[in-house]
């Protein structure tokens, strides 16, 4: 039987390999191009990631290196950063992380990385005129998860009303919807 922390890190692969693509097609010429979040060009939405990112290293490491980049730099940071994260969950595993001083299932934050990971690699692909929906059994499963972390509170400084979506809607529009994304 597989642990939920490793079940958690499996996630945080897949989102990682979800969102590569999208990394991947970014060009200093798109980075002012319009985003799913509103406030957000392409740029800003890097700046995010890469921010995100060395909070969630810093939740499960204890420290982060902060270096700033911007453009391509901030591109290889995202994902040098990403990996470095994998490899960190993949390596040296605790059961729980103190996030704010309060100790935190380590498989809830991995968790948490995965579907900001993912939700984030879908803008960028919108951003970039890509139709490419997250993969449905990764939807599936960062759902719920969505719902447990996101509430009320959240909306509408961290994220916008849900949509709500066809009733014949798949996972992946479901949890887009459930984040604010039409």
């Amino acid at each position: 039987m597989r642990s939920a922390l490793a079940g958690a890190v499996e996630l945080l692969d897949r989102s990682l390999a979800y969102t590569r693509t999208a990394l991947a097609a970014v060009t200093p010429d798109r980075l002012d191009a319009p985003t799913p979040c509103a406030d957000w060009d392409l740029d800003a939405l890097l700046e995010h990631m890469d921010d995100a990112l060395d909070a969630f290293t810093e939740a499960a490491t204890g420290s982060v290196a902060l270096v700033p980049t911007t453009g391509a730099p901030r591109l290889a940071s995202i994902r040098d950063k990403a990996c470095a994260l994998l490899g960190w969950w993949c390596e040296h595993p605790p059961s729980s992380v103190a996030v704010g001083g309060a100790a935190l299932p380590a498989d809830l934050l991995v968790g948490a990385a995965a579907l900001e990971i993912s939700v984030h690699g879908w803008d960028v692909h919108r951003a970039l005129g890509h139709d490419e929906p997250l993969p449905e059994e990764l939807a599936r499963v960062l759902l719920p998860l969505a719902r447990l972390l996101v509430g009320a509170e959240d909306r509408p400084c961290r994220f916008a009303p849900p949509v709500t979506p066809a009733p014949s809607a798949t996972a992946s529009e479901q949890l887009l919807g459930f984040l604010g994304r039409s």
